[in-house]
């Protein structure tokens, strides 16, 4: 047991650069003068004798790895997402970093290792090139795959004879289906005229195609911190976030029917590269403007009646359905006035309607807006061109990805 420990030490050691004037804290702005002092003390503890800190020093790292959190947290927490300063992200990382290590050094369980990883990532910004995606890596290596819990009836199983009616997509309102066309008719019949299309084919090579399931995401993510939206919908007075382990969401969430809980708009994959190995960026992609590096490739992972409320995004999108089947409805930008956008500036790009219960004493107009629809099924993409409105309902539980791109 102590030459596993000496030697799991020894590997988190390598991540780390050899000599403790090497190890730079530098950060992007200025913080309160209380905190370099602290940092400087707890990279002294990690460089003050050779092998791990032992008894007091891994207690002393592991205090001062609270304190920079919980002073950080304070920060981050104190107005908009968008006006917190980076440099208190990285306070926040490096809080995580010295934690996790100090967890290690001290032989503790490697979960809450694995936790203080996840915030830092979830709520930090990158330090000593992104030590904690390395770490973290490395320590859950060493966790025992996740298994599903049962649930209280003894079975993990959501059990249903016949699955949902799905809603009956009109002939008229049917998006176009092509099989695996060309860059160019790509390009030329839907890219360049904005035109929504489902693609089928396309990703059949994926391997998540035939690894993925409930049970494998939890085996392989299960121990992982992830952001869960709670509720059916965002636009819900009664909506909220919250942090929990995907073990816990499976779970909570898609093993119990009597809550709406979805991981949505999440980059997963740069959380957990096992998973990105499975997925592939469309060749498609290539026909943007920006680089491969520019494309932001999300998770959405829920059970049934999960939805995304009619709206719109700054970017093209392939969503790739991966299991489960989602009802999308699509309408042109042309009709952004019959769709009674909110008229706050958080939720601008949203409308007001209801797509499938609309009120329209309330929104009269609605009627006007020409809908495009259809039912997304497994190894099928759709194509949603930037700023076309979009609203999308989960028919069973349900795993997608999303490429946004230029």
């Amino acid at each position: 047991m102590a030459a596993e420990a000496g030697a799991l030490w020894a590997e988190a050691w390598a991540l780390l650069p050899g000599a403790e004037e090497e190890l730079s804290l530098a950060l992007s702005g200025e913080v309160d003068d209380c905190v370099p002092p602290l940092l400087r003390r707890a990279r002294g503890l990690l460089y003050g004798a050779p092998g791990p800190p032992c008894g007091a020093a891994a207690a002393e790292l592991r205090r001062l790895g609270d304190v920079l959190r919980d002073y950080a947290w304070e920060k981050l927490n104190a107005g908009p997402w968008r006006e917190v300063r980076k440099a208190w992200r990285q306070v926040y990382a490096y809080g995580c970093l010295f934690g996790a290590l100090a967890e290690v050094a001290a032989c503790r369980p490697l979960a809450p290792a694995v936790r203080l990883c996840d915030m830092g990532l979830l709520m930090g910004a990158s330090v000593l090139d992104n030590a904690l995606a390395r770490l973290v890596r490395l320590l859950q290596a060493r966790l025992p795959r996740g298994k599903r819990r049962a649930a209280a009836g003894g079975s993990a199983k959501r059990v249903r004879v016949d699955p949902p009616p799905a809603p009956v997509v009109q002939p008229e309102e049917a998006l176009p289906l092509v099989r695996c066309p060309s860059l160019e008719h790509f390009r030329d019949n839907y890219l360049i005229p904005q035109k929504p299309v489902v693609l089928e084919g396309t990703i059949d090579h994926w391997p998540c195609m035939k690894k993925w399931s409930v049970d494998y995401i939890c085996q392989v993510a299960g121990c992982r911190t992830v952001p869960v939206e709670l509720g059916s919908r965002y636009t819900d007075e009664e909506w909220s976030q919250k942090l929990m382990t995907v073990n816990d969401f499976i779970n909570q969430y898609i093993v119990n029917e009597n809550s709406v809980g979805y991981l949505a708009q999440h980059q997963l994959f740069d959380q957990i590269p096992e998973l990105k190995e499975d997925i592939s960026i469309p060749d498609y992609c290539c026909l943007g403007e920006g680089e491969e590096d520019d494309i932001t490739i999300n998770a959405w992972f829920g059970p049934e009646g999960t939805i995304s409320p009619l709206h719109q995004d700054p970017q093209q999108n392939f969503l790739a359905q991966v299991f489960g089947r989602k009802y999308v409805c699509l309408y042109s930008p042309q009709d952004s006035e019959n769709l009674y956008p909110h008229e706050g500036q958080i939720l601008h790009n949203t409308s007001q309607v209801d797509v499938e219960d609309p009120d329209l004493n309330k929104f009269p107009n609605f009627r006007k807006a020409a809908c495009q629809s259809c039912i997304l099924m497994p190894g099928q993409v759709l194509f949603i061109p930037v700023k076309y409105w979009h609203y999308i309902r989960s028919l069973d539980t349900s795993f997608s990805v999303s490429f946004w791109w230029s």
